[in-house]
């Protein structure tokens, strides 16, 4: 069931990305495009083979997961400023940008990096659940480095659910509203899954449905909400072309008189 589901959201992340790869090609709004490479990268890195490949290059130390940490963080904040921007919610973008958000991603990376460096990491483990060294020690290090890493997506998806849930209130197109629904949606996952270890060791599984849950969130309402803006401007270039197409008789007879 849990490849099935990571491969899944795989493909849909990748099919994401190669659909809108034409726009970003011809310059429109190519930092969206960044954000659906990430993310799609970040999934790669999450299924068992890549990570193997990945980790193996970089001298089989799980290196691989700190890098797929870090593309996670970069992932978050760019799409949280995108989205905040987008929706034009100025609190969310001075929590995520301003001293307060700043110094949360800076302690989150320490306390990110530090466990990850002090623990014998030795040894691929997709997860970490299998390293060689199941010391008490290492294990408490490995668990502070997993519960940092859930963190700052948690903050920043709660800096984000004021904007979504505003703009489901507003009298936007249905396309971008229907996309704050479904970033509240991966918002409320990404917080939840901060919380996970919580769940009894028989039910782990439901991580990693709320894992995809909040990728799919992110990567499928960022596209509504995009489908959305390109429906609303092509909206207004028929709306203009029929406005303009009924002032041509009377702009010709101005013409006709002045001449």
């Amino acid at each position: 069931m849990i490849p099935a589901l990571q491969w899944s959201t795989l493909l849909v992340c990748a099919l994401v990305a190669l659909f809108r790869m034409p726009a970003a090609l011809r310059g429109e709004n190519r930092s969206l495009f960044g954000i659906f490479v990430l993310v799609t990268f970040a999934m790669l890195l999450s299924i068992e083979w890549s990570y193997t490949l990945v980790d193996g290059f970089l001298g089989g130390n799980n290196y691989a997961n700190l890098v797929l940490r870090f593309v996670i963080y970069g992932t978050v904040l760019l799409a949280g400023y995108k989205i905040a921007k987008g929706f034009g919610n100025a609190n969310s973008l001075r929590l995520l940008l301003g001293p307060v958000g700043l110094a949360v991603l800076a302690v989150i990376v320490l306390a990110t990096t530090a466990p990850f460096l002090l623990a014998n990491t030795a040894g691929t483990s997709v997860g970490l659940s299998t390293l060689a060294d199941q010391s008490p020690p290492n294990r408490q290090l490995i668990a502070l480095y997993t519960t940092a890493g859930r963190l700052y997506p948690a903050f920043v998806a709660a800096c984000l659910l004021p904007a979504t849930i505003k703009t489901l209130r507003s009298r936007l197109p249905g396309l971008v509203r229907g996309g704050a629904a479904v970033l509240t949606v991966g918002s409320a996952a990404m917080i939840l899954l901060a919380i996970s270890d919580l769940l009894p060791q028989r039910l782990a599984f439901i991580q990693y449905i709320i894992s995809s849950a909040a990728v799919l969130g992110l990567v499928v309402g960022l596209t509504l909400i995009w489908l959305g803006k390109v429906a609303a401007r092509r909206a207004a270039r028929a709306s203009s072309a029929l406005e303009g197409s009924r002032r041509a008789p009377d702009q010709a007879n101005a013409r006709a008189e002045e001449l």
